[in-house]
């Protein structure tokens, strides 16, 4: 719970710093990405603070191009 905090807090500050100076300039789409990629960041933070078990990401990537591999392969025989 306290690392979950911790993190919130940190993510609560960078907010503070970053937000502002993004705004000022009218960078609308920075803005966008900005807070998507931080919210993105915290939950996976927030999510190893609490040890619940993630999907690596190799396993989609392989799972997408497995199918085509093995046509590629077939044909390649």
């Amino acid at each position: 719970m306290v690392a979950g905090m911790g993190i919130l807090v940190i993510v609560g500050i960078i907010f503070i710093f970053e937000f502002p100076r993004l705004w000022e300039k009218k960078w609308k789409k920075e803005v966008a990405v900005f807070s998507i990629l931080l919210l993105i960041g915290t939950g996976l933070s927030i999510a190893q603070a609490f040890q619940v078990q993630l999907s690596n990401p190799i396993d989609w990537i392989s799972a997408v191009y497995r199918p085509i591999y093995h046509l590629l392969a077939g044909w390649l025989k």
